[in-house]
């Protein structure tokens, strides 16, 4: 049974990862079609055509070429499409279609589309399918209608529509690509646009699982809280707490910087628009690269945390932080158990956070080591905080946030290589990616008598 139960991991895995490359390797040749590409424009870059793709596809946002100025009607709807495949699933989709076509599912497809969805049961699987597509579509939806009557004046029709269909299922997705090249900033005073926003924001990161959870205490008519499972509780107390930090922070460290000599109510929708979206979403109201290097440290920190597991943003999650932080509550005050809502969180849910947080420094280590060593020289010489800057794209690249302090352009071909592994890492997740990669049948392993080194 163990084996049998290893092939699947291994088999969902793989194939989530070569999907994905799949769906990259189309977007790109799309991409690098001329029709694609805005009148009187260059030619698109093998480099960065993949680039492109891979942000949209891994709902980053990140981009080396104006989504705006450098592409046509045509190249901005595969980019909106592949946003739309990676923020919904590829796997959701391709479930629902392998129900359409063959009526039910196999064992493995149950399990490609329990872990997509970050559920723990293979029944009802053509339901949860559909309730996800319902979901995505309602949300994106009423995001559209109200982005379009809250920009109705603000140009001609057709472009008020288009504009409000992509923002709209950008930010649902937590993708952060939009048809401008100050992202939001023309709407920071905007209260509407950034409320709609941060709404779809909020709703897209917190994940199908917590969603559901809710729709379907509401349903029954049952008491929210007390019924809600307690990866709902954790996911909404640590968004709360998050949202609550990042805002504060952002008050306090910007109040004289970037926020000097602004209204308070635009002060106010600033910290709260930055809060939200910078764990995962990407837009922007203010120029992250004249930001104090306090606040992009702390941004750093609140991207790295990201949003809720199966969900359309990225980040090593909430639920993942909320974990550590109770286990390290109950460290603290000697306890042999991390309680939390009335129930134990399980050593194997707490040794599987540790390790997840773990393998997302390291790789973030890694790839700002690469990262410097490749632009040594270039860039290095032009920007005075290069390392914070480099240190900042990494971690914004994977935890596909899609947030720049405006070096992404200018890297070189091994710099925007590196930023491309690390959007596909932080979409599939890095132990994702290590099953999809590693044997199929694990090695015999000797188990010797126990030694419990000192720790701490």
């Amino acid at each position: 049974m163990a084996e049998f139960t290893g092939t699947l991991a291994s088999y969902s895995a793989r194939w989530s990862f070569f999907t994905y490359l799949g769906a990259i390797a189309c977007g790109a040749a799309l991409l690098a079609l001329p029709a694609a590409r805005a009148t009187d424009q260059p030619p698109l870059a093998v480099i960065d055509a993949v680039f492109t793709a891979t942000s949209a596809c891994c709902v980053t946002g990140l981009t080396v070429r104006s989504t705006l100025e450098d592409f046509s009607p045509f190249g901005q709807g595969v980019i909106l499409l592949l946003i739309q495949l990676g923020g919904l699933g590829i796997m959701t989709i391709t479930t629902l279609l392998l129900f359409q076509i063959g009526g039910q599912a196999t064992v493995r497809q149950r399990v490609v589309i329990s872990e997509t969805l970050g559920i723990k049961t293979g029944r009802g699987i053509r339901r949860l399918a559909l309730m996800v597509l319902v979901v995505v579509l309602v949300a994106e939806t009423v995001g559209f209608l109200l982005l379009a009557a809250a920009t109705w004046d603000s140009s001609a029709p057709l472009e008020v529509i288009w504009r409000a269909a992509f923002h709209s299922v950008s930010a649902f997705c937590n993708a952060g690509f939009s048809l401008g090249d100050d992202s939001l900033v023309a709407y920071r005073d905007d209260v509407s646009v950034n409320l709609i926003v941060c709404g779809l924001v909020l709703v897209g990161g917190l994940g199908f699982p917590v969603i559901f959870d809710i729709f379907s205490r509401l349903s029954r008519r049952e008491p929210l809280w007390e019924r809600l499972h307690m990866h709902s509780k954790l996911m909404l107390l640590g968004t709360a707490g998050l949202l609550a930090f990042g805002a504060i922070s952002f008050w306090a460290l910007e109040w004289d910087g970037v926020l000097a000599g602004r209204p308070l109510t635009s002060r106010l929708l600033s910290g709260l628009f930055h809060s939200t979206t910078c764990r995962t979403a990407g837009f922007n109201t203010v120029d992250y690269g004249t930001l104090s290097g306090a606040t992009l440290f702390l941004t750093i920190l609140l991207m790295a945390i990201g949003a809720g597991p199966g969900s359309t943003g990225g980040g090593f999650k909430v639920s993942t932080f909320m974990t550590l932080l109770v286990q390290a509550g109950a460290s603290f005050r000697g306890q042999e158990r991390a309680n939390f809502a009335k129930r134990t969180i399980p050593e194997r849910a707490i040794e599987r956070a540790t390790a997840t947080a773990l393998i997302f420094g390291a790789i973030a280590i890694a790839a700002l080591v690469a990262l410097l060593v490749v632009e040594n020289g270039r860039l290095a010489a032009e920007r005075p905080r290069w390392f914070l800057d480099a240190l900042f794209e990494c971690i914004s690249a994977l935890g596909t946030v899609g947030l720049s302090t405006g070096i992404t352009a200018a890297l070189s071909v091994p710099g925007k290589t590196i930023l491309i592994v690390l959007m596909l890492l932080g979409r599939l997740g890095p132990i994702t990616v290590a099953v999809a990669l590693s044997r199929q049948r694990p090695a015999y392993q000797r188990n010797y008598p126990e030694e419990e080194p000192l720790v701490g």
